[in-house]
């Protein structure tokens, strides 16, 4: 999970602003999956009991066409990968709520095994600085999260956080050899007044599709999709933040499809 690669997460510190640094780092902010403020205080966090409600505006997993039209909203493609993010304003002026998806050239099983290598996670998404795992037991992990970023004029947004992952279990879908696994997660304690989405791994046949044939790659077409509403607390407005959530959010897609199809080839040589 984030990513929710299972999950992600952002949080300020020490009210989110710091002394301007000499030399500004390049902006990097860690959105992976949310976690505690310290990991001393996740003892005293009860779990909580179900799976978050479902995210306000729905899906991230349908097809091009499920997606609104955007009109203001932010939205960028990169075809070569198969990706595409979209931001959208929800209810609130500070809340936003994040589609995005790509293309992975692996079968389900391995971009799974990749979102819920908790404890791994640091090791393949950069800018993720610790990803720790607190709890874990009948398809219910915690995890601990810090990262950090640059912003203009040399100040710096801190991020940490806890977030509860809950994941699914196998689903068949109707179209004939699609399967679909999906983890919702949700900030408990952090810095964000909301944080909640999940991540969903949906495969389909790649020999009964348009276009299929016999390579490895079509032998399945995988897509990680990721659905994320989120409002800032009230000294961070979200506008600020938005250009860096899309960018960091492709990152961390990009990496979690490349870590998959590592795993995938290595299983195959």
């Amino acid at each position: 999970m984030a990513t929710a690669a299972s999950c992600c997460c952002v949080s300020s510190h020490g009210h989110g602003l710091s002394r301007p640094l000499p030399r500004p780092r390049t902006a990097r902010l860690r959105l992976v999956f949310p976690s505690a403020p310290s990991p001393r205080l996740s003892s005293r966090i009860p779990a909580s009991p179900d799976p978050p409600l479902d995210v306000a505006a729905g899906d991230a997993t349908g097809g091009q066409d499920d997606w609104p039209a955007p009109d203001d909203d932010q939205e960028d493609r990169d075809e070569g990968i198969g990706f595409q993010i979209q931001v959208s304003k929800v209810g609130k002026r500070n809340r936003r709520l994040v589609r995005a998806r790509v293309r992975v050239h692996a079968p389900l099983e391995a971009v799974w095994a990749t979102l819920t290598d908790y404890e791994g996670l640091a090791d393949f998404i950069p800018g993720l600085s610790e990803c720790r795992l607190l709890d874990q037991h009948d398809g219910f992990a915690r995890l601990y999260q810090i990262g950090e970023q640059d912003l203009a004029l040399g100040f710096k947004f801190n991020a940490k956080g806890t977030i509860d992952c809950y994941e699914g279990d196998m689903e068949l879908l109707p179209a004939a050899g699609a399967r679909r696994r999906e983890i919702a997660f949700n900030m408990i304690d952090g810095d964000f007044k909301l944080f909640q989405g999940k991540w969903s791994v949906e495969e389909v046949d790649g020999s009964i599709v348009e276009g299929g044939g016999n390579s490895e790659e079509q032998e399945f077409q995988t897509t990680l999709s990721y659905l994320l509403e989120l409002e800032p607390k009230l000294w961070v407005p979200v506008r600020l933040l938005e250009g860096r959530i899309c960018s960091e959010i492709k990152n961390n897609l990009v990496c979690i499809r490349e870590q998959a199809q590592r795993i995938h080839r290595l299983q195959h040589e």
